[in-house]
């Protein structure tokens, strides 16, 4: 067992999960501040110190919010699309405050950033991890969700999206780890406190999926050959987390061929458990 994952936070509020072999570490999103990111790293056993990359899977500040000092802290490559690159405002002081000062400073901070372009539907690798993008529908510039794959280990992770395309579909097929959203239950969201344009732009179809869509994958969709599921991206405010599990788990209990499958959360506040593959 040589490949591992760990979700190291997952929600509104900041997102990022690690995924090593025996010689390449790296994070995918970086939205928890600098400081919390390797305090949860230590937390599992996993330093900050080694890491050598973070891929971006869109310009949202839960996902990128504390990429740049992440990144000067531990010398990572970011690895992001054009078009997402472009998107992010990259002279915004970072989540954690621990950089500061004036203008000049911030534009040569900015060059000291070492990027990588990803195209959009290309593989590339990250030392000896394969790293396959695709696209998925939510309001960002360019949106992906990714399989990586590493000594015959297969890892899916597709959150923020307003509904499951057909190359969603066809992506996950084969993953032994599928890192997957499980957002909001839309009762709770329909009579929560959010504004209606928020709501609708949650609910649309490049928001954020449903308890119920979901658990639709699992039911009609999901291969059933992973051995781990987390749900992800649960909301604080518009679902709770039993809701979810108890979701997902009829929808596994429905489909042949996912007995195998062992079902967890990830949380707004702490890691999972690292996965062993």
């Amino acid at each position: 067992m040589s490949v591992r994952v760990c979700v190291l936070g997952s929600g509104s509020k900041g997102n990022c999960t690690l995924l090593a072999t025996e010689t390449t570490r790296l994070l995918v999103d970086a939205g928890l501040s600098c400081k919390e990111t390797c305090a949860r790293l230590e937390a599992i056993g996993e330093p900050a110190d080694g890491l050598q990359a973070v891929v971006i899977s869109h310009e949202h500040n839960d996902h990128t919010g504390g990429v740049r000092v992440l990144a000067q802290r531990s010398n990572l490559t970011i690895h992001i699309s054009r078009l997402t690159y472009a998107a992010v405002n990259w002279d915004d002081a970072p989540k954690d405050g621990a950089v500061n000062g004036a203008a000049d400073d911030t534009r040569r901070r900015k060059r000291e950033l070492k990027f990588e372009h990803f195209t959009v539907g290309e593989k590339f690798a990250i030392g000896d991890i394969a790293v396959s993008p695709f696209s998925i529908p939510h309001d960002a510039a360019d949106p992906v969700a990714f399989t990586f794959e590493a000594q015959g280990v297969r890892i899916g992770m597709v959150t923020d999206l307003g509904f499951i395309p057909e190359i969603v579909k066809q992506r996950l097929k084969g993953c032994h780890c599928l890192i997957f959203e499980s957002n909001h239950d839309l009762e709770m969201l329909k009579m929560g406190p959010y504004p209606w344009e928020v709501k609708q732009r949650i609910m649309g179809r490049q928001g954020h999926l449903s308890n119920l869509a979901t658990a639709g994958f699992l039911v009609e969709d999901f291969d059933g050959a992973a051995e781990v599921l987390v749900l992800a991206h649960l909301s604080e405010t518009n679902n709770h987390p039993e809701i979810a599990r108890l979701s997902a788990a009829q929808a596994l209990e429905q489909r042949a061929g996912a007995a195998r499958t062992r079902l967890y959360l990830a949380s707004q506040t702490a890691p999972t458990e690292v996965f062993w593959f």
